[in-house]
Formats: structure tokens, C-alpha cells, sequence
């Protein structure tokens, strides 16, 4: 029984969510352990009665095992997440969800979205949108402004000219200065996934990321999609689709990136204004050595 449930949910995930290969292997992964807890924490098979009388103390209960296996906070939110998912798939869409909130990231210095934060942020938003080609489209989007550093303005100002995306990218940013940005294969990927998925002809003239009825994609519903996703990961309020762009920025003066060739990269017009990223990273560095150091 349980495997033939999984067996569903993957096919649900593979043609109506149309999630990639990897989500999708995540969140059966993640589905067959939450199974074989229940049905270590109740005994017997998990059939999907039993998933549909999960509560929140099953989950804060499958939660605190993970963690105990060295799962972090935002990899716990996700595997919330997809749970989420997983319960609303098999009691159907109006299935009533236990309350609970996911884990809470500790607030502190200010400091960048980690990595992991990001992705977790982007695919929480498409996890949760109302259509396929929706949640597609929104994790291309959010890939785009962490991968590429690009404004919101910037993204949306893309057309289907633009594809498919290449290894870089001229944008055209504030003041009509023109920029040459570099494209990785994942962010080139998502895009790509979500253009096929796209029901919209996507011609050269109109823009890339299209909205639900085919017209041009406002950034007020990138930002509610956004905040709706932070609360439900625990994830603070200085997650939004702009602080992408701050780690982007961030990551690559942490790596090694020179401040003239990150000015360059996000489209400052002085150097003065991509001097605040080493503010930034010198408080991230000083909330490490405090958290490490045994005499600070």
C-alpha cells in the first residue's frame, strides 16, 4: 500500500507538478522515510488513512528524529514543506493540514540568504503555486536573481529575444547602463523548464516571465509568493526577492571577487555603492568568530 502511494505521488510530482528529476527524487526520498517512521511510531502499514490522521505531534515527532541525524533548519523546513505536499496530495486538495510552523532560522547580525536558504526559498515557492507552469516559472525567476544577481526590475524587463540563455546575459539596468552578466547551467536550466511549461507563446517582443493570464509578470505577486514562502520555512523578514541579489553579491566578495569586477557584475554606478558589501561580509565574519572562537 505504501508503496503504491509513493509510486502515485511521484507520478503526480513528474506529470501535473511537472517537478524536475532531482525535486522529485528529494520529495519521495522524503515521503518514504516519513512513512517508514509512522509506521514505526504506530506500528502496523501506513495505508492512507493513517497518513490522513497525521498530526502535528507525528510531525514535530519525524522532525526532532531528523534532526537528531544532523538534518539543519532550512533542509527540516523543506522536508515540512514537501510533507505538506505529500498530505495534501494523498487527502486531496481539501484535506485540513496539522498546524505547524516550520523551523525558525536564528536571527542575528545581518547577514546574506545561505545558500540553502535560497533554494529552499525558491522551491517552497513553487511547491506552493496554484499551477505547474506557475511554480516553474517562479523558481526560474528567484534562480535568476540569486544566480545572476539581477534586480527584479531587470528580470522582468527580459524578453523571449533572451532565449534560450546562453553562458551570459546583456541586461539593461538603471540609467540604460548595459551590463554583461555570466549565466550558470542551473539557472539556464530552470528557465529553460519553465518555457516549455509555459501554456503562452513566448515570441521575441514580449516578456520572459509571463503572468497567469499571458500578460507581463508584476513584481507584487513575486514578492507576496515570496513572503507567503519565508513564513511558512521560518526564514526572517529581510527574505525577499531583492535580498537575493545581496547574496549574490556577498557570496562572490566572500569567494574572492574584487570590488571593480563585482561593480561591474551588479551595475553600480560607483564604486561607493558596492563598497557596503564588505560591510556586510566583515559583520557575517564576526558572527562566525564570535559563535567559534573559545576566548571571544
Amino acid at each position: 500500500m505504501t508503496s503504491d502511494i509513493i509510486r502515485d505521488w511521484d507520478a503526480h510530482l513528474a506529470h501535473e507538478r511537472r517537478r524536475s528529476e532531482h525535486t522529485r527524487r528529494a520529495y519521495v526520498a522524503t515521503a518514504a522515510r516519513f512513512a517508514a517512521f509512522l509506521s514505526r511510531h504506530h506500528g502496523g502499514e501506513v495505508d492512507a488513512g493513517m497518513l490522513g490522521r497525521t498530526s502535528a505531534n507525528d510531525l514535530r515527532a519525524y522532525l526532532a528524529t531528523r534532526r537528531a541525524e544532523g538534518l539543519g533548519n532550512a533542509s527540516a523546513a523543506r522536508e515540512l514543506s514537501a510533507l505538506r505536499g505529500f498530505l495534501r496530495f494523498v487527502g486531496g486538495e481539501g484535506a485540513t493540514l496539522p498546524a505547524l510552523r516550520g523551523p525558525r532560522v536564528k536571527k542575528g547580525l545581518p547577514r546574506p540568504v545561505a545558500p540553502a536558504e535560497a533554494l529552499a526559498l525558491a522551491q517552497d515557492v513553487e511547491d506552493n503555486a496554484r499551477l505547474g507552469w506557475v511554480g516553474a516559472r517562479d523558481f526560474a525567476l528567484l534562480l535568476l536573481l540569486y544566480g545572476a544577481g539581477l534586480r527584479i526590475g531587470e528580470a522582468l524587463s527580459l524578453t523571449g529575444a533572451e532565449l534560450p540563455l546562453g553562458d551570459v546575459l546583456r541586461v539593461t539596468g538603471k540609467r540604460n547602463k548595459t551590463r554583461v552578466v555570466p549565466i550558470l547551467p542551473a539557472v539556464a536550466a530552470a528557465v529553460a523548464r519553465y518555457v516549455a511549461a509555459c501554456p503562452w507563446p513566448m515570441a521575441k517582443e514580449v516578456p520572459l516571465f509571463l503572468g497567469a493570464r499571458g500578460g507581463p509578470l508584476q513584481p507584487g505577486v513575486v514578492r507576496a509568493s515570496v513572503r507567503s514562502a519565508r513564513r511558512a520555512l521560518g526564514l526572517p523578514e529581510r527574505t525577499t526577492p531583492h535580498a537575493l541579489r545581496h547574496s549574490f553579491a556577498t557570496h562572490l566578495l566572500a569567494g574572492g571577487a574584487d570590488l571593480r569586477s563585482l561593480q561591474e557584475l551588479l551595475g553600480h554606478a560607483s564604486l561607493a555603492s558596492t563598497q557596503v558589501y564588505t560591510a556586510v561580509d566583515a559583520a557575517h565574519l564576526l558572527d562566525i568568530y564570535r559563535s567559534a572562537h573559545p576566548r571571544a
